[in-house]
């Protein structure tokens, strides 16, 4: 297996706030855009030829994996579903057996191998990944029926289900016919179902089925998450910091690092080039920082956490296992929990759990309630349809170039556009389209009030 299609092409509307002024899959799961991760787990099995199918904001993508020897790109015009766009890349490969991966999936490269190793052993026209579903809903995922070790039908959006298709998929050429024969919509649904018309590749594996092809079901291994909905990005990202820290068992400090002897470390660290853990700095935790860091006066540092590079995070601030992107600032007692992307401002006092966006400064004692009154969990509206996250239902995701004002209050499970602000004294119960502030309207009532009030 040499070649892989990745498929980086789609609109990416249901992880709003994310993916409307970015291509989803160059969203940062521990620093790294989603597709290069998925390049690299690719040159890792062995992938020589690996082709990206790009559409909306195609510039993106390629700004993420030009820089990568053995890419090359194809355009989908218009975008018309996976299958099509398979096709689409088709045309670059001769007649050779090929991987097709969803440009928005985070797992690692042991997955691809197990796919890779079943479908060469089995000498198959075509493997399907696939997950146990666990405490997901079925009624969220297109869904697969797996009978000793093969597919035996697929359903999108059942009523119930035990595996999901993952979006990574290895396949012959002789498939050709069935991603060209797709009718475009996926007709394998409940009663009363409503499928988008597009041609997914699902479909076509339905097809490849339905004239007695064995398609193989092979069982992820370890993490696997599709980013398909805002709570995925910080699901990733926790899943694959885990994963990271796991595979360490030794401190790993450059040469030019410095830890103070005045620091408490329970835990294994891994320190780039000029990176300083000052005095009074604990780290309870595996800690995996990158080069040019100020982590000093009293940081503390729960759980495992990955910080990019040119960060200062100081001053009694609480980080608790967090991916911190590059250039960021988190200081003055400001608490932390969740995902920060590149140079994001956190100070004085704030208490910020969920996902924040590029360039985002977030004002003096905002704070983002994660606990209801009732306990429970909230519904986020997705495109008109409310869903219970089983990953972070309560977090706040807020987009990129987004501002607070001072004591900003953020309820629960609340989306915050792209180039919005929520002003001072606001008690955001609601989400916040892109490009919108909201302020606070106050009443201003004046009074005489002096010395005589108190009976002087």
């Amino acid at each position: 297996m040499n070649n892989a299609i990745v498929l980086a092409a789609g609109l990416g509307r249901k992880v709003w706030p994310y993916g409307e002024f970015r291509q989803k899959c160059t969203i940062p799961v521990a620093n790294i855009p989603i597709i290069r991760r998925i390049v690299n787990n690719l040159n890792e099995v062995g992938i020589e030829h690996i082709i990206v199918v790009v559409g909306h904001y195609a510039q993106q993508v390629r700004g993420a994996v030009a820089d990568i020897p053995n890419v090359e790109f194809v355009t989908q015009h218009p975008v018309e579903g996976t299958a099509d766009a398979v096709l689409t890349a088709l045309k670059k490969l001769n007649d050779e057996n090929f991987l097709v991966i969803y440009g928005d999936v985070v797992t690692s490269s042991e997955n691809f191998r197990k796919l890779i190793k079943a479908f060469n052993c089995q000498n198959a026209e075509a493997a399907a990944l696939i997950q146990p579903l666990g405490d997901e809903d079925a009624n969220n995922w297109l869904c697969a029926k797996a009978t000793d070790g093969c597919l035996s039908g697929i359903e999108g959006h059942p009523r119930g289900g035990l595996h999901r298709l993952c979006g990574i998929y290895a396949f012959k050429t002789t498939v050709t016919p069935y991603l060209l024969r797709n009718p475009g919509i996926v007709t394998q649904v409940p009663v009363g179902g409503m499928p988008p018309p597009e041609a997914e590749i699902a479909q076509s594996l339905q097809l490849m089925i339905n004239d007695g092809i064995e398609v193989l079901a092979v069982e992820t291994t370890g993490f696997f998450v599709d980013v398909d909905k805002p709570w995925h990005v910080l699901e990733a990202n926790r899943r694959l910091v885990d994963y990271l820290a796991k595979q360490i068992d030794e401190n790993n400090i450059a040469a030019s690092a410095k830890i103070s002897d005045a620091a408490e470390i329970n835990g294994h660290v891994v320190l780039g080039e000029n990176t300083v853990i000052g005095p009074r700095v604990v780290v309870n935790g595996t800690l995996i920082a990158g080069a040019n860091n100020n982590i000093t006066n009293g940081a503390i540092l729960h759980g495992n956490t990955y910080i990019g590079d040119q960060c200062r995070i100081s001053d009694y601030c609480d980080i608790q296992s967090s991916t911190i992107g590059n250039r960021c600032i988190v200081g003055h007692g400001a608490e932390m929990s969740g995902v920060m992307f590149d140079k994001v401002y956190l100070y004085h006092y704030c208490e910020m759990s969920g996902v924040f966006g590029c360039a985002t400064d977030i004002g003096a004692a905002t704070v983002c309630g994660t606990l209801r009154f009732d306990d429970r969990d909230t519904s986020i509206q997705i495109e008109g349809r409310y869903e219970i996250p089983t990953y972070g239902a309560n977090a706040t995701y807020m987009g990129d170039y987004c501002r607070t004002g001072v004591n900003a209050m953020i309820m629960p499970g609340r989306r915050i556009g792209s180039y919005s602000v929520v002003g001072p004294g606001v008690i955001l119960y609601e989400d916040v389209p892109s490009k919108t502030m909201v302020m606070a309207k106050q009443e201003l009532i004046t009074k005489p009030w002096g010395p005589e009030r108190y009976g002087w």
